[in-house]
């Protein structure tokens, strides 16, 4: 009997949820596959291809645009529909998204990463956050077990949808082995291929209001009065509702103040993140923040809002603010950048703290979770 985990993120997205998933799966079966028969579950479209390093795992598939899955999921959680012929050997399935296929005779559990739809609703499409609000309580009573990516996810969990703590276990995710200090010449070469500056400040992640880059924006602007120098350099997808962030950037007197990058591959992100003075997520809430570990691991000082999980990844390596602070954000940016012997001591303890998480540990605590389950 199969151990099925739900890799649909990882296929078709590009966001937290996808790593997660992809990172996942790749641990359990390489740290645990000669113990356990792990599965692979995902959609597919006529461009699927298989994820590096999970070639040769067997997969069930289903042939269905996302949209209209999550919907029959949803359904069939109401109507009571089971979809266990669409699985007729698994012994366990694991939903790595906020969707939970309704299993009759399969016992299941459910990754819970954020409610953030749920505390920022202003910050959703209408129809995404309706859909979420009604469903993800169903799915998490549904669930056998759920795993949170946090404590501060946890504590969610327990206020909002009164979840009982037994039921909830918290595994952390971790950065990629692939996030390491990069080489001098590894920089240099990414630099000229995407036109960075010498010097600038990075944020990492899909470019929605819950990031706060406006904010961001104009703290480095004031930030370069002093420093000319000075640029923010976002990495990311434009997500949703991101209109009003592009028409802050259209007023901008200096196209070289905030450069956008888009979408860059896993492949040169060491060196993007390496080459910056410091990394800062200025968000007003993060399930986890795993940018942080992976700026940390490349051996970048890391600025955070001290909001929701980020305090818990940041540890005493990290310089906080207040996300809706203005001057807060800009003195603690301030301090990092300007002070060389304090961005040499948060690299040191940014290496220790990074090392304190691991997918390996994240497969062996996820596979204690599956084995909790079955032996009830």
């Amino acid at each position: 009997m199969t151990l099925y985990i739900d890799i649909t993120a990882a296929m078709h997205q590009y966001a937290g949820i996808a790593r997660y998933a992809a990172n996942l799966a790749r641990a359990l079966v390489y740290h645990h596959g000669h113990e356990h028969p792990f599965g692979l579950f995902h959609l597919r479209n006529r461009d699927t291809r298989p994820l590096s390093g999970l070639e040769d795992v067997p997969s069930r598939t289903v042939l269905s645009g996302y949209k209209p899955w999550r919907m029959a999921v949803w359904l069939g959680q109401r109507l009571g529909i089971g979809f266990d012929r669409l699985l007729p050997d698994a012994a366990l399935f694991h939903g790595t998204e906020h969707l939970l296929m309704p299993l009759h005779n399969v016992p299941t559990v459910l990754t819970v990463h954020d409610l953030v739809y749920h505390l920022f609703p202003a910050y959703h499409r209408s129809l995404n956050y309706w859909y979420l609000n009604t469903a993800m309580p169903l799915y998490v009573r549904r669930a056998d077990a759920v795993i949170t990516i946090s404590e501060s996810s946890k504590r969610d969990l327990m206020r909002y949808y009164e979840t009982p703590e037994e039921k909830i276990t918290v595994v952390h995710e971790a950065a990629s082995s692939r996030f390491r200090p990069a080489s001098a010449q590894a920089v240099a070469e990414t630099k000229a291929s995407y036109r960075l500056p010498d010097k600038y400040v990075l944020a990492l992640g899909t470019i929605e209001p819950r990031k706060n880059l406006n904010r961001l924006v104009d703290a480095v602007l004031l930030l370069r009065q002093k420093d000319p120098e000075l640029s923010l350099v976002i990495v990311g997808r434009a997500g949703w509702l991101c209109q009003d962030f592009f028409q802050h950037l259209e007023k901008l007197d200096d196209p070289r103040a905030v450069l956008l990058s888009g979408y860059v591959p896993d492949a040169d992100l060491p060196a993007v993140i390496t080459g910056a003075t410091a990394y800062v997520l200025a968000s007003f809430y993060e399930g986890f923040g795993l940018p942080i570990l992976e700026a940390m691991a490349c051996g970048t000082p890391v600025a955070c809002s001290n909001t929701s999980s980020m305090p818990e990844l940041g540890g005493d390596a990290a310089r906080y603010f207040d996300p809706h602070d203005f001057q807060d954000m800009v003195a603690a940016i301030s301090a990092v950048l300007e002070d060389a012997d304090l961005r040499e001591e948060m690299c040191q303890r940014g290496f220790e703290q990074a090392a304190r998480f691991s997918w390996k540990r994240t497969a062996r605590e996820t596979l204690a979770v599956y084995e909790r389950v079955l032996a009830k």
